[in-house]
């Protein structure tokens, strides 16, 4: 089973390039819900998805390599850990993330660099000065970011040192004491959120050189704002506060003093895009006019013609998913839901028409291994 499992795996990056080809996320389009279980039954989500269809995040409490097939043979990437999570995979296979150890006789969380074997050999990222630190995200150069505490006790924007070696660059503030890199693209531009000298969080972009000349990304007439994600082309999504108060999924001018633009609803009160891939294509989670919280792709124009992902799906499959986490240039989306057993788990979903190849494909690899 095992090994029909692999080649199973190997049919679907094989089929990538045909899938890239038919995806145009459209209303009319729907999306197979795949399972992504942990190993041994429990909670699982996921955060991050390459363009190879490799996903990383959590299962029961510890950094996960899941198996896109749903089959269950995920790899656990901190075997000798008690508490980790895995935030970020490159198309290169490099995960990052953070686990919880022990160093210098005190117990914090870490950012790791992840053995993707699952064999432990990990790579401790270090901080500055402090006792803690969470790498989110790694682009394909290996540039990692982060957030990682001074010797006051306070989290700063972080460049990592990828060797392990401690050389790691603070990006500074906004004038305020904290800050915190959430996304590195391809071009090395880096944003997160940091704190204003009014002790507000502002989505921000930073100083790749650790210069300090860090870009305000504002907010939508609140008093807060945070950027989760950048793409290649320099497209930011986040969420911010509008004047109002609530929080708004947006889309991020980049240019000082821009017009940031409100993404919307699902006709509730509450959304955020957690991911942009390199087609613009957004996704993230929004609340409905029924206070249901719901997976969303949303519209970049802003016009409100957001999606519900449960409504792309098929209605009897027994998902209600909750939240996107990310989306790859194939259209292929990872996040977390309910699955039919009512247990929390993570999911992918296969835009409809890659799917219908890949089962096609698979089970007749399948028929020919049996025989």
């Amino acid at each position: 089973m095992k090994r029909h499992s692999l080649l199973l795996l190997l049919v679907i990056v094989l089929l990538l390039p045909a899938c890239a080809n038919a995806i145009c996320v459209k209303e009319e389009f729907v999306y197979y819900v795949i399972d992504l279980e942990p190993i041994i039954g429990g909670y699982s989500s996921a955060n991050s998805i390459n363009e190879k269809s490799q996903i990383v995040g959590e299962a029961e409490v510890l950094a996960t390599l899941f198996d896109p097939t749903g089959s269950g043979n995920n790899v656990n990437l901190d075997p000798f850990g008690d508490y980790s999570r895995a935030e970020s995979i490159n198309n290169c296979g490099q995960i990052v993330g953070w686990s919880l150890i022990e160093s210098a006789g005190e117990l914090g969380l870490r950012a790791m660099l992840f053995d993707p074997t699952g064999n432990g050999n990990n790579l401790v990222l270090g901080t500055l000065g402090g006792i803690e630190s969470y790498a989110y995200s790694i682009n394909d150069s290996g540039q990692i970011v982060g957030g990682a505490y001074d010797s006051s006790n306070r989290q700063r924007a972080t460049l990592f040192d990828a060797t392990g070696n401690g050389n790691n660059m603070e990006l500074g503030t906004l004038g305020g004491p904290e800050s915190c890199a959430y996304s590195i693209n391809n071009k090395g531009e880096i944003i997160g959120y940091a704190e204003t000298s009014l002790e507000n969080h502002h989505a921000t972009l930073f100083d790749p050189t650790g210069g300090g000349n860090n870009i305000d990304l504002d907010i939508l007439g609140g008093g807060d704002s945070r950027a989760w994600s950048i793409n290649d082309e320099g497209q930011i999504v986040g969420c911010a506060e509008t004047s109002l108060g609530d929080l708004h999924a947006t889309l991020f001018d980049p240019t000082v003093g821009g017009n940031n633009t409100d993404l919307g609803t699902l006709g509730g009160i509450e959304s955020c895009a957690y991911s942009i891939n390199n087609k613009g294509q957004i996704v993230g989670y929004a609340y409905n006019s029924s206070g249901d919280r719901r997976a969303t792709l949303f519209d970049p124009t802003g016009n409100g013609s957001n999606i519900d992902l449960n409504t792309l799906i098929d209605p009897d499959s027994g998902w209600t998913l909750l939240a996107a986490g990310a989306i790859n240039d194939n259209g292929w989306i990872v996040g977390g839901g309910i699955n039919p057993d009512g247990e929390l788990h993570a999911f992918l979903l296969v835009p409809e028409p890659a799917t219908i190849a890949l089962l096609g494909l698979g089970a007749l690899l399948l028929r020919r291994c049996r025989k």
